[in-house]
């Protein structure tokens, strides 16, 4: 008998509706965190915007922030800001502490 594969799809980018639908969410939504800096599509206009890795791992954060904790748009862009910071002092400890 031969083993089952499993294969997953990598997924390059998202549009915005793409987007929408991973994370639960609606547009509106989506647009705010554009305009709180939180995310940050390729593209010109709205509908040919492009969401990257990064801009999917933070709007899907993003989406855990809003609705397990309540936080709006501005309060997740302020919390997540506030998470990068304290990664990067982690990274920086870690070296001091091997050096």
């Amino acid at each position: 008998m031969k083993p089952a594969t499993v294969q997953t799809a990598v997924v390059v980018s998202l549009s915005l509706e793409e987007l929408c639908r991973f994370c639960q969410a609606d547009r509106n939504w989506v647009i705010e965190l554009v305009e709180h800096g939180v995310l940050e599509p390729e593209g010109a206009a709205i509908q040919s915007w492009q969401f990257h890795s990064l801009s999917i791992a933070r709007a899907k954060k993003a989406r855990r922030l809003n609705r397990d904790l309540g936080i709006n748009a501005a309060g997740v862009a302020l919390v997540l800001d506030l998470l990068a910071e304290r990664e990067e002092m982690l990274r920086r400890l870690a070296v001091l502490d091997d050096g």
